[in-house]
Formats: structure tokens, C-alpha cells, sequence
């Protein structure tokens, strides 16, 4: 067997690129389910725990529209290597941490290296499967790589319990940091139009922005990304402390409850939305739209009724509902912005959705903690994610209407 080819095959690159996502948002998200140990070291108000994470955003955010431009300036796979080893060398570095400021500024550390990673894995998986109809199957196993490591987000409160807080960061750091290596010899890019086409003059970056925003769906779907954002962090972030105080549990179980059982319905969904939308895009390119907005008109009343019930089980339900359907709209970003924008600006148009996306998620997270601390229950939060999901799809219906049959 062509060892060389093998590490060309497409479906091969979606798997090697799914770990890097499991460490990506396994390192971002396991301080989510440590807050009583990690508070108990290092003290700091509710509003100051969601800045941890607000600050990361806020910092991924902003870099983003830059690094996807990267992405689609040089080649992606060395985007993907370098950002791997950098963040995992800055996880590393958190477990060191003693202060509160030196925590926030290694999470605002690790999102500037953690925001040229995803605009150039889904335009590298997109570059390798387009041709083939299955990019939104692709990209769906991809970030089921990504709520793989949210699933796996329970390890933080686990091992906080177990050892100590920063112990978990050490382990993750040295990981990431061995698995770069393995990528830098292994990773390329694919002989495709984008890199072959000398004809096609390399993208300006300020030029690359003013392209995107000519097109009205770019603004539309840049819109959705953003208050999706909202709501997906609105969840994440505060789902083991819902549990923890409305059903009176350990930080170990809450965390469980709120990772493993959301995230498993999640990587359904992911492969379930892609493998829909890949069949119906055959058939109708409006199919990568119509899909989403299925997914998000159930996942909206499922998010409510969540909110209202007394019952843990039901919850644990209603929210898997939510993870299931809602990622139908993840699974479909890349292959829908690829039939708005020209494949040179891919990974640039996706770096703007996360710029707000993150940015609006960053401020909906601390919000959610400033309320807190203001007594409002986080029920009325996920009514208001249900109202806000709502809303998006109604942008997706615009997008549609703009696509051609």
C-alpha cells in the first residue's frame, strides 16, 4: 500500500483532522465542568469564572476573518499544524497557572491559537470533497470531532476532584503537542484548482472581506452563525451549574449530565444533518438550507421545554433533542458558504462567522453570568436561546430563496 496516498485520501484526512478537533474543543471546554475546584484554588465571582471563557472568545473572535485569510493565503495544512502546537504548549502553560490573571491570560493566549484552526480544517476538508458531493457528511464527522471533546469535558470536574484543577491541563498539552508532530510529517494539501491555478491571483485581505459582504446570503448566514453562537454558548457554559442547582448534584454528575448525554445526540445529528443534505444537494442545492431549517424548528420548542420541566430525565431529553436537531445547521455551514462565496475566500468567510459568532457567544456566556449574580434564574436564559433559534430560522429561509435550483 502507497503510505504517501493513503495520507491523501479524503475520508483519511477527516479522521486525522477529527482528533485535532476533540483536543481543540476538549482544551477549551474542560474548565467548564471544574468551576467549585478551580474556585476553591483560585477565588473569583460567577461574572469572573464566565470571563475565562468570554475572554477566549472574545480573543478567537477577533483573530478569526485573519486567520481564515491565512488559511486561504498559504497552505492550510501548515495553518492546522502550527495552531495545534501552540495551543497545546499554551494548555500546558495553564496548568501552571496560580493567579486569576495568569489563568485569563493563558485563555486569551490559547485563543489566538486556536482561531486559525477550524477555517482551515473545514476548507481543507471541503478542498478534498467537493468534487465528490460529500462535503456535508465530511464536515459533519469532522465537528463530531469537536462535540466528541465537549462529551469528554467531564474529565475536567473528574480529575479536579481526583488530583487537582491543572493537572488535566498538563496531561492534554503534552498530548497535543506529540500528536503536531505526527501531523507535521503525515498532513498535505490536495493538488486542487485553488493551489494549481496560476491564473488566479492569491487573495488580498481586504479585498477577500469586501467580495464576501457583496453577497446579501453571506450577511444573512453571517447573521444566523452569530446568534447560534449565542445560543450554543448560552448552554454549554452554564449546563453543569443548571444541574448542579436545580437538581441538587455532584460537580462530577452535573458535568456528566451536561456533556456526555448533549454532545452524544450531538454527533448524531452531525452525521445524520450531513448525510440528509448530501443526498437532497444532489437532487437541490437548496437541500443544504432546507436541512438546517428543519433542524432548528425542532430544536427551539425542545430548548423551551426544557426550561420549564421539574423533571431531570426529561431535561436530559429535551436538551438531546436540542443537540441532535440544532447541529444540522453546523453540519451544513461550510457546504452552504461554499455555494454563496468562491472557493478562494472559504476559509476567510468562515473566519468571519466565528469572529461574531464567538464574540456574541462570549458577551451571551457572561451575561449569563451577570444575571446570575443578579438572582435571575437560567431557566429565563433558555427561553430566551428558544426565541433567538427562532429568529434564525427565519434568516435561513432567506438564504434559501437566494440559491438557485
Amino acid at each position: 500500500m502507497n503510505i504517501a496516498k493513503l495520507f491523501r485520501n479524503g475520508w483519511v484526512i477527516v479522521a486525522m483532522l477529527f482528533f485535532v478537533g476533540m483536543l481543540n474543543y476538549l482544551d477549551r471546554t474542560v474548565i467548564l465542568t471544574m468551576r467549585s475546584s478551580l474556585t476553591s484554588s483560585i477565588p473569583m465571582t460567577d461574572a469572573q469564572f464566565g470571563l475565562l471563557t468570554s475572554v477566549f472568545l472574545w480573543v478567537y473572535g477577533f483573530l478569526s476573518p485573519f486567520a481564515g485569510f491565512i488559511a486561504d493565503r498559504f497552505k492550510r495544512s501548515h495553518v492546522i499544524i502550527g495552531s495545534l502546537f501552540v495551543w497545546s504548549a499554551v494548555t500546558w502553560m495553564t496548568g501552571h497557572a496560580t493567579t486569576y490573571n495568569e489563568l485569563l491570560a493563558t485563555r486569551a493566549l490559547m485563543g489566538i491559537s486556536e482561531a486559525f484552526y477550524i477555517p482551515a480544517a473545514l476548507a481543507l476538508i471541503v478542498d478534498y470533497h467537493h468534487k465528490k458531493g460529500t462535503q456535508s457528511l465530511a464536515t459533519g464527522i469532522n465537528l463530531a470531532g469537536l462535540i466528541a471533546g465537549s462529551s469528554l469535558g467531564f474529565i475536567g470536574g473528574w480529575l479536579a476532584e481526583s488530583h487537582s484543577w491543572n493537572f488535566v491541563f498538563k496531561i492534554l498539552g503534552i498530548i497535543g503537542v506529540v500528536y503536531s508532530v505526527f501531523l507535521f510529517l503525515v498532513l498535505k494539501d490536495p493538488d486542487d484548482d485553488r493551489v494549481t491555478d496560476k491564473k488566479k491571483e492569491k487573495p488580498v485581505f481586504i479585498e477577500s472581506i469586501k467580495v464576501l459582504f457583496r453577497h446579501k446570503s453571506f450577511i444573512f448566514l453571517l447573521l444566523t452563525f452569530g446568534l447560534m453562537g449565542v445560543v450554543a454558548w448560552m448552554v454549554v457554559g452554564w449546563l453543569p451549574t443548571y444541574y448542579m442547582e436545580k437538581f441538587n448534584l455532584s460537580q462530577k454528575i452535573s458535568g456528566l449530565y451536561a456533556t456526555t448525554y448533549l454532545y452524544l445526540a450531538s454527533i448524531v445529528g452531525l452525521v445524520l444533518g450531513g448525510l440528509l443534505s448530501d443526498r437532497w444537494g444532489v437532487v437541490n442545492p437548496r437541500g443544504r438550507v432546507l436541512i438546517p431549517i428543519i433542524g432548528l424548528s425542532i430544536a427551539a420548542p425542545f430548548v423551551f421545554f426544557a426550561s420549564q420541566s421539574e423533571v431531570l430525565i426529561l431535561v436530559i431529553i429535551f436538551f438531546g433533542v436540542y443537540g441532535l436537531t440544532k447541529y444540522f445547521f453546523d453540519t451544513n455551514t461550510m457546504p452552504i458558504l461554499s455555494l454563496i462565496v468562491d472557493s478562494r475566500y472559504r476559509a476567510t468567510g468562515y473566519g468571519i462567522l466565528n469572529m461574531l459568532s464567538t464574540i456574541v457567544g462570549g458577551v451571551g456566556i457572561y451575561a449569563a453570568g451577570w444575571l446570575r449574580d443578579a438572582q435571575v434564574d437560567l431557566g429565563v436564559v433558555y427561553q430566551l436561546a428558544s426565541i433567538i433559534i427562532l429568529i434564525c430560522v427565519g434568516f435561513l429561509f432567506v438564504i434559501k430563496r437566494q440559491i438557485k435550483k
